[in-house]
């Protein structure tokens, strides 16, 4: 599958993380806007999924619920990059693909009403299978 002309989605994890840092953000915490158009949602949508307001996302980006969320996804992101080896299909599985286990919820919905532990556990069973 080849990337978009438009879209960018980098190589791998380590790139992915890195490009979620903003000079202009004290590290080691990442940037809501940069992981925001990372992902292709909107920054009101990413304020929902944080529970936040939007506003908070530009005047706070470094307050905890904020940076939680962020790290929270990237954890996620990671297990799915880690399964498939390829970080467009990580993130548009975490964002798409409903997981029947849960509902057929998201791992980004997941990610979300704070069950991250259970999408990490379920994730690992998924690798200790095919390892196994």
């Amino acid at each position: 599958m080849k990337p978009h002309a438009s879209t960018y989605s980098p190589p791998s994890y380590d790139d992915f993380l890195y490009s979620l840092q903003d000079p202009e953000i004290p590290a080691p915490a990442l940037s809501p806007r940069l992981f925001s158009q990372a992902l292709q949602l909107d920054l009101q949508s990413l304020a929902d999924q944080a529970h936040v307001h939007r506003n908070t996302l530009r005047r706070a980006p470094t307050t905890p619920s904020v940076q939680r969320y962020i790290r929270e996804s990237v954890k996620v992101i990671k297990a799915a990059f880690s399964l498939s080896g390829d970080m467009a299909k990580a993130l548009t599985w975490y964002r798409n693909d409903g997981i029947e286990s849960f509902g057929y919820k998201t791992a980004e919905e997941l990610v979300s009403d704070g069950r991250t532990e259970d999408i990490l556990r379920y994730m690992s069973s998924l690798q200790a299978g095919a390892a196994g």
